[in-house]
């Protein structure tokens, strides 16, 4: 195959088929490869997605996508090793439309995501694997896959985590353990009527629930379900530089997460149909890397694009948001005749004034906020502690309620050190 485009996109995750779609819709020859058999073959992520940039995108979405619950119910857990503390957040607001995110499964999403592009006029290639970048002097003017080559005037790498185009293009920024995590999980099939009456849900509704403490053994990362029709997505997400230090795999704190007492319950029954692994980019601002050169633009977790403030995660809302502003951009550069870096770099105004890079740079001291172990370990075992003191009636005389929590407190964290913490926090996060 030798062929000229006017773009290729590489990657059908949400960020590249986010692209395809609104540069097919305004006329321009796209076409869309994907390394895996088809898209969402090898993509993961926990499950949430948010839904503002595609219901831009697409009006309306839910109502032919393949999502799974409206996420109605946000529930943070902590964790000690046998006990565990639920803040459990519940509204009617995110009932109805425009719904602000549900609970999907990837192999099914990216899947139809990129089947709306191809509805636009895009061109999927599923298994191929980009090999090379072609070049014209300092230009990316198209790429290798194999013996074939396919030029195009602008390629938007959209190929995840660890870029290999954005690398090969010196955009990329090496990759460091303690600016990523592994995530895993398992998707566990369970019958509706318990996914239900587990998680306290009608059929219209659904939980995201994140752990925090004993799940991650002291180790940088939290833990997650997220409910869907017939099933619940269960995983961790752990730093690297964290399971390289305590020499631990993350399958066992896996198998140890799903045996925790609060967790068994809720998997009781349920049977594995799925488990995948992946890399999450959790550095921040910190690393995102230059976004655009002559002939490139990278877009979604190939930019590093996404953000963990403690509350939320979010990626993918990130991804569908920078595809499409890289779609605007390459049709600028279209009406200009110019592809060089100057003229894409209009990309890169546009997320300066969208809510990605403002929320990255609103959250960016969170990533060296979240390094604080003691949010992992200290801090879960002083508030189990502490209310497992408050609980306890066993016949002995009861001490002020600030009188159990300074016990509690004692030889696990001084007062200044708490206040510390906090005030860190607050400024974070």
């Amino acid at each position: 195959m030798s062929e000229k485009v006017d773009v290729i996109v590489v990657g059908a995750g949400p960020a590249g088929s986010a692209a395809a779609y609104a540069m097919a819709k305004n006329g321009l020859k796209t076409v869309l490869i994907e390394k895996g058999r088809e898209p969402g073959a090898k993509n993961m992520m926990g499950g949430v997605l948010y839904c503002g940039p595609l219901n831009d995108l697409i009006p309306n979405f839910w109502q032919e996508a393949p999502v799974e619950r409206p996420v109605t119910r946000n529930i943070i857990t902590f964790l000690t090793e046998d006990s565990s503390l639920s803040i459990d957040f519940k509204t009617q607001k995110f009932h109805n439309a425009p719904y602000n995110s549900f609970t999907v499964l990837r192999a099914k999403f990216d899947k139809w995501f990129a089947s709306k592009a191809e509805e636009k006029g895009a061109t999927l290639i599923p298994g191929i694997r980009v090999d090379e970048l072609l070049t014209d002097g300092n230009k990316v003017c198209g790429v290798v896959a194999g013996e074939d080559r396919l030029t195009a005037d602008v390629v938007i790498a959209a190929d995840g985590a660890n870029s290999f185009l954005a690398r090969k293009a010196g955009l990329g920024k090496d990759l460091l353990p303690e600016e990523m995590a592994v995530g895993v999980k398992e998707v566990i099939e369970i019958p509706k009527d318990k996914v239900e009456e587990r998680f306290n849900l009608s059929e219209d509704e659904g939980a995201a629930q994140h752990f925090v403490g004993d799940c991650t053994k002291g180790i940088q990362g939290g833990g997650f379900i997220y409910t869907n029709k017939t099933s619940i997505s269960l995983g961790l997400v752990v730093h690297l530089d964290g399971l390289m230090q305590k020499r631990m795999e993350i399958y066992e704190l896996l198998d140890s997460f799903k045996g925790h007492p609060t967790v068994k319950e809720l998997v009781k029954g349920g049977n594995v149909v799925e488990y995948s692994a992946h890399l999450v980019p959790e550095g921040g601002l910190d690393m995102v890397p230059r976004l655009y050169s002559d002939g490139l633009l990278v877009v979604g977790d190939a930019a590093g694009l996404a953000v963990n403030n403690g509350i939320t995660t979010r990626g993918m809302d990130f991804a569908i948001a920078s595809g499409v502003a890289a779609a605007e951009s390459v049709k600028n550069a279209f009406e200009k005749k110019d592809f060089s870096g100057e003229s894409l770099s209009h990309y890169e105004t546009l997320l300066r004034n969208s809510f990605v890079l403002k929320d990255l740079h609103t959250f960016k001291g969170a990533p060296k906020f979240l390094k604080n172990l003691r949010i992992y370990s200290t801090y879960p075992q002083l508030i189990c502690n502490m209310l497992e003191r408050l609980y306890r009636v066993d016949g002995t005389p009861k001490k002020k309620m600030w009188k159990e929590a300074r016990e509690a407190m004692k030889y696990r964290v001084s007062l200044c050190q708490l206040i510390s913490d906090a005030v860190k926090g607050v400024r974070a996060l």
